[in-house]
């Protein structure tokens, strides 16, 4: 796709071709600032440009914050954001190069798909705490955090647009009067006092960004910016959709004062804690009782049979051998514990046979149930008087 052209009254100079050695080929998207372009290098690296509006490449001033946002994102390249890989702040149109990073925003993906789910949620969670993390540790404020800043890339969430960003050490100052960022993902202090904001509004921004995720809204919604900025700093969030296990971080997240919200390792701790309780509840399967079984096939079927699990594993050995019972009232059949089947032969001759024989009066053998004990069968029988045990059974089966 070409380089797209401004035409018409009022448009700004044609776009430039190149940018340094970087050819542009197509539009990735256009902001108040200036048009992101995808572009190749010589040797056909995909890139991100951004190129500046003519008009603002004429204000020293803006030339100013566009240097300020070259050096800040050079500081926190890193695993979760985009990488500079050239930039020219001083050229009739200033630009910066970063790595392309394939994927849609969260903005686009939330609009397309429809909220995340749980799991979605935690891993944007950690990803988006992990860049803050990297940023705030340069000395960075982000500022402007929110979905069409976040890039949903195969190996995570990446942060972008560093173009409001502010370096602690830099001389530039936010003019009285002046708001600049978006306001529902603004935090109450960049409303009451924009020139001491602080890495704490990142982490505010991170919990409106979680609540639009989980929802397709903020936490604070309205038409109107200023009733946004009236409910950002004053009312209590809507977390209404936010799943239970996440809710009490973003409710911190949210906090009005900015000493009461976590920090970015805070929230990576807590994390873990929410993972390692999510993953065992949804991927382990729950363990079985020792009196738990499962049913057998019939005699002479090959194979094995489906898995029964307990409702409840802490009722205990009783439950579960009064489940055994009920179980062979209803369908007479043997029980089998899943390591009992080397004893599921009845033939004789057959190893379980002589498995069983061993065993019956053995040290191993458990009661089930609450009648008096198995009677010994004399020397050479096979007779069936009682349950018999296999010694890796942990339950009997009839024979």
């Amino acid at each position: 796709m070409a380089p797209q052209h401004n035409t018409g009254a009022g448009a700004e100079a044609e776009l430039p071709e190149y940018s340094g050695h970087y050819h542009l080929e197509s539009c990735l998207g256009s902001g108040g600032m200036g048009v992101v372009h995808l572009a190749r290098s010589t040797s056909g690296m995909k890139v991100a440009v951004k190129v500046v509006h003519a008009e603002f490449a004429r204000d020293p001033e803006f030339r100013g914050r566009f240097r300020q946002e070259v050096a800040a994102a050079r500081r926190v390249s890193g695993a979760f954001t985009a990488p500079v890989v050239d930039a020219d702040p001083e050229a009739e149109r200033p630009w910066m190069a970063t790595l392309f990073i394939p994927g849609p925003t969260l903005s686009e993906h939330v609009k397309r798909n429809g909220p995340m789910g749980a799991g979605e949620l935690r891993r944007l969670m950690a990803g988006l705490a992990e860049a803050l993390r990297d940023i705030h540790r340069v000395g960075v404020v982000h500022r402007d955090l929110k979905p069409s800043n976040v890039l949903l890339a195969e190996d995570g969430p990446k942060v972008i647009d560093f173009g409001i960003s502010r370096p602690k050490d830099s001389e530039l100052r936010t003019e009285t009067g002046k708001l600049i960022g978006t306001p529902p993902f603004m935090a109450p202090e960049q409303f009451r006092r924009p020139r001491e904001v602080g890495p704490a509004a990142d982490i505010f921004a991170l919990g409106s960004v979680l609540v639009h995720a989980a929802t397709g809204r903020g936490p604070f919604d309205s038409d109107s910016p200023y009733v946004v900025a009236y409910q950002v700093v004053h009312d209590e969030p809507d977390l209404t959709g936010l799943p239970e296990s996440l809710a009490p971080m973003v409710l911190r997240c949210l906090a009005k004062e900015p000493e009461d919200r976590p920090t970015p390792d805070e929230l990576m701790r807590e994390l873990r804690t929410v993972a390692a309780s999510y993953d065992t509840h949804a991927f382990i399967p729950a363990q079985r009782a020792p009196g738990d079984v499962r049913e057998s096939e019939p005699a002479g079927s090959a194979g094995t049979a489906d898995p029964v699990e307990s409702s409840d594993p802490s009722d205990g050995e009783d439950a579960g051998a009064a489940g055994v019972a009920a179980r062979r009232r209803a369908g007479g059949g043997r029980s089998l514990s899943p390591s009992a089947r080397c004893c599921s032969s009845s033939a004789a001759g057959s190893p379980a046979s002589r498995c069983s024989a061993r065993t019956r009066a053995g040290p191993l053998a458990v009661r089930t149930g609450r009648g008096p004990p198995p009677t010994p069968s004399p020397p050479g029988r096979l007779a069936r008087p009682g349950p018999t045990v296999c010694p890796s059974a942990r339950t009997t089966h009839g024979g």
